[in-house]
């Protein structure tokens, strides 16, 4: 298991598109991909889960990756992020 902290980029934080952007990049790893944001833990490749965790500009989440990609995947997430997840 590894994590690492990563702040939201997006103007309008995690909506419906950059959060769709971020599960649609998590789905693609086969390692259990979460973040944790004010005590609570989402899903990263669930929208709904996104969603609830009501992530906005400036906002500090920990992504969490566990599997046999972790890494790959923590480095991709990370990317997706620090890119503004297509915004």
């Amino acid at each position: 298991m590894i994590s690492r902290k990563v702040v939201i980029k997006n103007p309008t934080g995690l909506h419906l598109r950059p959060a769709g952007i971020l599960c649609k990049e998590a789905m693609k790893y086969k390692s259990l991909v979460t973040f944790t944001f004010e005590g609570g833990t989402a899903n990263a490749k669930s929208v709904l889960s996104v969603l609830g965790a009501c992530v906005k500009c400036g906002d500090e989440i920990e992504l969490v990756c566990e599997g046999v990609d972790e890494e790959t995947a923590m480095e991709a997430l990370v990317k997706a992020i620090e890119d503004g997840l297509g915004e």
